[in-house]
């Protein structure tokens, strides 16, 4: 029963979408401060592919990852015997309730750093090996510049991956997943009420800057809307000896 309250809770805050604030910070911790508890168990239904990407990501013995936008950390713990292969694994998150839950788990995952910080801005004072985004490039308002930061802090031949939702375009590339007007109307107004934001110009930046190591295209279940799919992406990109300007 405490569970089915919790998630009432969490669907309330939903249905409510991103209250008002300041700066982007403040609007993310009011989101998050009555889901934190409940986020991972909750999201575990809804946020598809993440064991996947996870898996797709090679780790080198000395390595560095980081994760922008990271949450509770719970991608950590995806990495399973792997993590303690890294030198690091670096955390990036800019809502306080989601740090706070974070930091609980990297007491029990050593290794596992969790740095307060915007994804757009912050740089390792090393080069890491990979870069990644879950479900977090969706959430950042200046997603571009998220992305051209994940570039920047990997070392060259590094990979900057991401899983996400998205639509695609109205004409979708050659090659590419076409989805109908429904899907694209829907699912960005669905998710746009709690600040999630489905454009297909994620992918097509992504594709642009960075050499395609892999892509998926997918579609997953929602928790408390039976038969609905919404989309989602996998796409690890490869750091190019001369980066693109």
């Amino acid at each position: 029963m405490s569970g089915l309250a919790s998630d009432a809770r969490i669907l309330w805050a939903m249905l409510r979408g991103l209250p008002q604030g300041a700066t982007h910070a403040q609007r993310l911790d009011a989101f998050y401060a009555p889901q934190a508890d409940r986020y991972d168990s909750f999201r575990e239904g809804l946020l598809h592919g993440r064991d996947e990407l996870v898996a797709m990501l090679p780790v080198r013995r000395g390595g560095h990852i980081v994760e922008l936008g990271g949450g509770t950390g719970r991608n950590a713990e995806r990495f399973g015997p792997r993590l303690a292969r890294l030198d690091s694994y670096t955390l990036v998150e800019l809502s306080a309730p989601m740090l706070a839950k974070a930091r609980e788990r990297a007491a029990r995952l050593p290794g596992l750093r969790v740095v307060e910080g915007d994804a757009a801005t912050w740089r390792p004072g090393k080069p890491a090996d990979c870069a990644f985004f879950s479900y977090s490039l969706t959430m950042i308002p200046d997603w571009r510049a998220a992305i051209d930061n994940a570039i920047a802090l990997v070392r060259p031949g590094g990979l900057v991956a991401s899983v996400d939702f998205y639509v695609s375009a109205a004409a979708a590339a050659p090659g590419m997943r076409q989805h109908g007007p429904l899907t694209r109307w829907f699912w960005p107004r669905w998710f746009g009420h709690d600040g999630v934001r489905l454009d297909p110009a994620h992918l097509d930046y992504l594709r642009s800057r960075l050499q395609a190591v892999a892509l998926h295209e997918r579609s997953g279940t929602v928790p408390w809307l039976p038969g609905l799919r919404v989309p989602h992406y996998l796409f690890v990109g490869r750091r190019r000896a001369h980066p693109l300007p």
